[in-house]
């Protein structure tokens, strides 16, 4: 799925990649959002392949794509900050309350838009 996002990135425009980010979501598995954690190990494991190399956006959208399959609400976040005198972007997922990896990083930024839904 890595790969896949990775593709989508890179030869799709950002209005359908993210017009199906927010697609309406299969029956939710309320209950399964244990799983969410070995979805995250499993992308940022293949993500730290030095061939792959990952960016955030591809990395979130893998993951936002592998939870929904499985019935699990998730949103995919974008924001921005400025770090270091420049302005930075950066894609997270979000489960229930919280950011899925990377939870510290997530802090800084301010959130410019989220899609998909999650049960709050």
């Amino acid at each position: 799925m890595l790969i896949l996002a990775r593709l989508a990135v890179r030869f799709f425009p950002q209005s359908r990649l993210f017009a199906w980010a927010n697609r309406p979501p299969r029956p939710i598995r309320r209950f399964a959002v244990h799983e969410a954690e070995w979805i995250t190990w499993a992308v940022k494991t293949l993500a730290a392949h030095p061939r792959i190399n990952a960016q955030c956006l591809p990395h979130a959208l893998a993951e936002h794509a592998m939870l929904r399959r499985r019935g699990i609400a998730s949103r995919l976040c974008i924001g921005v900050a400025r770090l270091d005198g420049a302005l930075t972007a950066h894609a997270w997922v979000e489960v229930g309350q919280g950011a899925l990896a990377g939870a510290s990083e997530t802090a800084a930024f301010t959130r410019l838009a989220e899609f998909g839904s999650a049960s709050r």
